[in-house]
């Protein structure tokens, strides 16, 4: 699909495929991304070709790239990770993870990072495909009410704590390997949304959606970047 569409970038997540794939997408021309929790695993994107680093914060949403190791209890946060991703490697680095509005674009790059990626707050606008139930939990969400949890996917994913999270998890020993555990929980999500529960779905968010407000992706992308611009120059002044 790759060679028949050649988009001009191609981002992984949990590593990288086989050499043989990697190189096909490579000789398409396409840019490659991938996500890296470590300074380990950023080293070893770059050494297998990868043109930019994503280095993700323990505060993004989602699933964690996370593919050298295991233990979701030693993954740095954000502001720690970033600027020795940026010492480790000699590519581009994207910051991402807990970043949601100008002030931690400005801290992004203040830390080294060229770019930054920014998920949870984009599921606000009403571009986001996301169900009504998901963003109704968003609306209500705070600084602590996500967690780490393998009970969706079988992988370490943050998401907003709810029934199941609470119940078996966030982290059970008995969640099936990714990518069956969705399947395992497929019937409790099917009847609790019938009734107008999230209490057994997925309910991806990062640490900063506290931070978001309902908008336009247009205008957000705008907004972000004037803040940004204006904190960044703040901060040039001062110094």
């Amino acid at each position: 699909m790759v060679e028949d569409l050649k988009p001009p970038v191609v981002s992984f997540h949990f590593g990288l495929p086989e050499e043989s794939l990697l190189e096909r997408v490579k000789a398409t021309g396409a840019v490659v991304l991938s996500s890296a929790t470590t300074a380990s695993e950023a080293r070893w994107l770059a050494d297998k070709g990868c043109d930019a680093i994503i280095a993700q914060g323990a505060e993004a949403g989602g699933h964690r790239g996370m593919f050298l190791g295991e233990d979701i209890a030693t993954q740095a946060g954000t502001f720690a990770l970033v600027p020795q991703v940026v010492d480790a490697v000699d590519v581009p680095v994207i910051a991402t993870g807990g970043i949601a509005d100008g002030r931690g674009i400005a801290a992004a790059f203040a830390l080294g990072a060229s770019a930054v990626q920014i998920g949870t707050a984009y599921l606000f606008t009403p571009e986001a495909t996301i169900s009504e139930l998901h963003r109704q939990a968003l609306a209500n969400a705070s600084d602590d009410g996500t967690a780490l949890t393998n009970l969706f996917s079988g992988r370490p994913a943050r998401g907003l704590m709810n029934r199941v999270m609470r119940e078996v998890g966030p982290i059970s020993d008995k969640a099936p390997a990714f990518p069956t555990a969705g399947g395992a929980l497929a019937p409790l999500k099917s009847e609790a949304e019938k009734g107008g529960s999230a209490g057994f779905s997925s309910l991806w968010s990062g640490q900063a959606a506290g931070l978001c407000q309902d908008m336009g992706a247009g205008e957000l992308t705008r907004r972000l970047a004037e803040d940004a611009r204006t904190r960044l120059a703040a901060l040039t002044s001062e110094a």
